[in-house]
Parts: C-alpha cells; structure tokens; sequence
C-alpha cells in the first residue's frame, strides 16, 4: 500500500477537510456524507483495500470476483446505494488468529462492500482528526511510525524519566464502550449519516463458523454497547479517537499533571515515562482514569519499574541497561526482545521443514529473504547485533540441513555448502552484515 498514491482530488479535499479542522478546533463538520459517494474517494477506498490483500467476508466475494463483474459497475451500485441512503452493512466473519503467547486473536472481516465504505470514511475523517490526536500517539497516523514511538522511549528513558509504568489493558478494542466512543466522533462530527453509519458498523452481528461448518451469529457488540471489530478499516482511527480521551484526561487532572509523566502510546500499548520516585502514583493515576472511561488494566500485566533495574517490553523491543562491547560502559537502551526473535525462529523452522523440499531452492530463498528483510526492516534501531548473529546462525544451519535432505547427501553441510555459496552464490541475505539504525532495505 505504501506504492499507492492518492489521486489529486481526493488530496485537495483531504487538504481542505485538514485545513478547516486545523484553523478552526472547535468547528463541527455538517456536511460529509456527500463526500463518501464521491466516486474518486470510493475508488481510491477500493484500491486501498485491495492493496490490503484482505481475506474475503460471510459472502466470500473477492476482489477478483468484482474486477470480473466489473469495477467500475460494482462502485457505481455501491455508490447508488449510499446516496439513496439504502446501504446497510452485512454481519462480520470471525476468524481467529494466533498471538505470540499461544492465545488466540479474534479478527473481524467484513464483507468486501462494508471494507470499501469504511475505508471512504476513513478518507474523509482521518484529515479532520488527525489535528487533534495528541502528539504522544503513534499508530496509524501519517509520518508516524513504531520507530517514532520507541525512539521516544529511548529519549524519555535518557532524559531524566527512567521509571516506566508498563501498562497493560485487557482487550482494548472489545471494551471501547460506543456511547462515549460517539461522543468523540460527534465533537467533530454532527452530519447524522455519517455517524449513523459509524454506529451500524460498530452494531455489526458477527457470525463464527466452526469446522463443521455450522455458524453462530451474536450480537454481543450490539447488546454490551461495546467494542470495536478489530481488523476493519475504521477501527485504528476509532482506537485513537478514544486514547485521546486518556491522554487528554491525563494532562488535565491535577493527580496525574503534577506527576511531569511522559505517554508514548502506539494502539492499545501504553507506557509512562516518569521521574524517580513517582511510578507508583502515575500507576495510581492511570487505573483511575481508565476506569473512568470502562477501561479495564491488566493487573497481572501491568506494572512499574525502573530502566536502570529491570527490564521492559514495548512494541517488540526489550529496554533496559546494556553494556558497551566497545567499553563496557553502561546504557540505557533497546535490542530485539527474546520473544520477538523467538516468533521470528519458529517462522524460518516451519519455513525450512525438510518436508517441503519439493520446492525449488530460489523459492525458498525469496521466501527466507522476504521474512528476513522484513523482519531486520523494523528491528533496525538500537543494539541489533547479537540478535542478527544468533538467527543467522539459526536459518543457515537449517537452510544447510534443507539443502542436504533435497539433495539426498550425507555430506558435512559447512563444507557441502560454505558461506560463499549461500550467501553470494544463491543470494540468501546476510543479516550479520547489516548495521542497526537503519532499515536497510525495502519491506
């Protein structure tokens, strides 16, 4: 998605939307749902899902299914159908997928027609909202990224606030409770289409299919009040909109203020950076505002402590204090976090299984150099390379026993295959070669 440009119509009214929101915080926008059936912002909202590689919904239509009864025709109904104000959006599909601790991650997918008019929404409202989400927000915002974030723990950490309170909520997007989730939209927002559609999205039934084949359709969302569908265009920007709520309770309650805290905040992960001897307090401070807003912390998840000390997890990377190879002086600072290496291990083991050695040997280097580079693209920042030593060593014996297995040879695999071959001969990447603080190649 990263290769798709916006189309020039569709920036001038983004632009205008941003330009109008930024001069004036307190406008509220009253006309916008006009702006959904436009027909350069559906396309555009096409083309974003579609570069999403998204899994079909409940109906299983595909994109390629679309582009056979023609694009343009299925924009053209779907168009019809917002402006006669007859689209009303189907149930969503759960699926689930695994999480890093064995559990397991319910996602959402909507139905390729429902994706299309999130995603218009998300070109009209995003510029308008953008303007207010704080500065201590990261995620799914433009010229933002997980980098930015854990570069600012880094500086926070450095700077005088080496007490961290790691929090932890349990089950964010399904807990988000809708009326006050609406109440955030219609502070900006008072176009009752618009937030009508908002709000038959976040009712959605959601149907589960198990392996029999026999489906269960709930209307929890609907009856709690609450909960957003993760994996819906619409969701990271609902997901913000109320973390602000947070942010902006924290920086105006005298409890918390006073404490000179620091947030950096990336979706539903939190840390607060605070100054010695008041990590207690900012924990205090946090539960109680949580609560305010139907938030339930993670008690067994959630904790403080001190950099200098003990270490933390925050978006994949381990802080704490290391020590210079160089001179052996100690730093605060970020590596890979074990489990992050360790998710990374097990997807080159499954990759690698002698089983597949059906396939040809450039595939199974494109594929090993796609999740390598990927992988080394957002573990680019700070102390890398243990890290990078310890999976090379991992994928190259493994790659060597692939090889030997395809081959039916019982030769020794370092003199079978000596570095020169896999790395300059066959083109596997060399991770060990790199230098951290940059990503140094395109994912």
């Amino acid at each position: 998605m990263g290769n798709l440009s916006t189309p020039i119509s569709v920036q001038k009214l983004q632009a205008a939307l941003h330009a109008k929101a930024k001069a004036e915080p307190e406008f509220r926008f009253y006309a916008l749902y006009d702006k959904l059936y436009r027909l350069d912002v559906l396309t555009h909202a096409y083309d974003r899902c579609r570069a999403n590689k998204g899994a079909p919904g409940l109906d299983g239509q595909t994109f390629g299914d679309i582009e056979r009864y023609g694009r343009e025709r299925w924009l053209g109904e779907l168009a019809l159908a917002l402006r006669d104000e007859t689209y009303q959006p189907e149930a969503i599909k759960r699926v689930f997928i695994p999480k890093a601790n064995g559990k397991l991650r319910p996602l959402g997918l909507s139905n390729l027609r429902d994706r299309v008019c999130m995603m218009a929404a998300v070109l009209v409202l995003d510029p308008i909202f953008e303007e207010d989400l704080a500065p201590e927000q990261y995620a799914y915002r433009a010229g933002c990224s997980a980098h930015d974030a854990l570069s600012a723990v880094k500086t926070g950490l450095c700077n005088g606030f080496p007490e961290v309170v790691d929090a932890d909520l349990s089950a964010y997007f399904d807990t988000i409770p809708h009326h006050e989730l609406m109440l955030c939209v219609a502070r900006r927002v008072v176009d009752r289409k618009v937030l009508g559609l908002v709000k038959s999205w976040l009712e959605c039934a959601v149907v589960e299919i198990d392996r029999q084949g026999r489906m269960t359709r709930t209307t929890n969302s609907r009856d709690g009040g609450q909960g957003i569908p993760q994996g819906a265009p619409i969701s990271p920007l609902l997901a913000n909109l109320y973390m602000r709520r947070f942010i902006l309770g924290w920086q105006r309650w005298s409890a918390s203020r006073t404490l000179d805290a620091r947030i950096v905040n990336y979706a539903d992960d939190l840390v607060i950076l605070c100054r010695r001897g008041t990590a207690d307090k900012a924990l205090a401070a946090m539960r109680v505002l949580m609560g305010r807003l139907k938030l339930t912390v993670n008690e067994e998840k959630t904790r403080t402590c001190h950099a200098g000390r003990a270490y933390f997890d925050f978006l994949g990377y381990t802080f704490g204090r290391y020590y210079s190879h160089r001179t052996g002086g100690a730093y605060l600072g970020l590596r890979p976090s074990k489990k992050s290496i360790r998710r990374l291990i097990e997807k080159l083991r499954h990759l690698t299984d002698p089983r597949f050695g059906w396939q040809e040997t450039t595939e199974l280097v494109q594929n090993l150099n796609r999740t390598l580079t990927g992988w080394a693209n957002y573990f680019s920042i700070g102390t890398t390379s243990s890290a990078y030593r310890a999976v090379e060593a991992y994928y190259v014996t493994r790659f060597r026993r692939w090889l030997l297995k395809k081959h039916k040879s019982r030769r020794n695999g370092m003199l079978a295959y000596p570095y020169e071959y896999l790395f300059e001969t066959l083109g596997l990447v060399r991770l060990s070669g790199r230098t951290s603080n940059l990503p140094w190649a395109k994912a």
